[in-house]
């Protein structure tokens, strides 16, 4: 009856364990079971340098995420990145001269699209484009422009 209780406790115990590491790896993947069947409407931007940003990473505004990256292309005839963002359909008041920044969460985080809100009347609808983008900081250029500039001195 002991060896019984023990192999039930420690069956418990590995179920806990794979439980825990399910849901770790569906947090660490950027996966949300409560976003699913979210309204959205569809914005898209262009930026000359993505650096790490991909599909699913956050779009934020004031820091709130208000959406998702859903898609990234190479526009064929600017020869840039565009990036198509699946906004919260309940954020309906970006307004038509909101710019897009790349953020980078913390100093080797991951990154992100920030939005910053314009003070024009007219709102950004299905299908819109940004025109105001900022490109991502790419850290690895940033070390070479300071170490070039160190070493031509």
């Amino acid at each position: 009856m002991r060896t019984r209780w023990i192999e039930v406790s420690v069956g418990l115990f590995m179920l806990l364990g794979l439980l825990a590491i399910l849901g770790l790896a569906i947090n660490v993947s950027g996966l949300s079971l409560n976003s699913a069947g979210q309204d959205t409407y569809r914005l898209e931007a262009r930026f000359e340098n993505i650096g790490g940003l991909k599909a699913r990473s956050k779009v934020t505004l004031s820091g709130v995420q208000v959406g998702e990256v859903s898609r990234i292309t190479i526009d064929t005839k600017r020869l840039v990145a565009l990036v198509e963002m699946n906004i919260n359909s309940s954020v309906d008041y970006l307004s038509k001269d909101t710019s897009a920044q790349i953020l980078t969460s913390g100093l080797l985080g991951e990154q992100y699209i920030g939005l910053s809100v314009g003070f024009e009347p007219d709102t950004l609808k299905n299908g819109d484009t940004i025109a105001d983008t900022q490109s991502a900081m790419v850290l690895e250029n940033l070390i070479g422009k300071f170490l070039f500039n160190k070493v031509s001195e």
